[in-house]
């Protein structure tokens, strides 16, 4: 009598369990990205003119400097 013996290879189905979890970091990385620039959005747009040329800004920056990555 001949026996048939099935086996998973459980590798494969932890790759692409780890493609779903990268695809998530990407996703709440993204999101908070987002967040962020919106926080640094919302808290510059609230500055006067006068305080914005205080710290070498102009109302034109503030897309470009929420947008942008810190240098640290």
């Amino acid at each position: 009598m001949a026996t048939y013996e099935q086996t998973r290879n459980m590798a494969g189905g932890h790759r692409s369990g780890g493609r779903l979890t990268s695809l998530f970091a990407t996703l709440i990385a993204a999101v908070t990205e987002w967040n962020d620039a919106r926080i640094t959005r919302k808290a510059l747009s609230r500055l006067s003119d006068r305080q914005l040329d205080d710290i070498g800004l102009t109302r034109g920056d503030i897309d470009r400097i929420a947008h942008s990555r810190p240098n640290w």
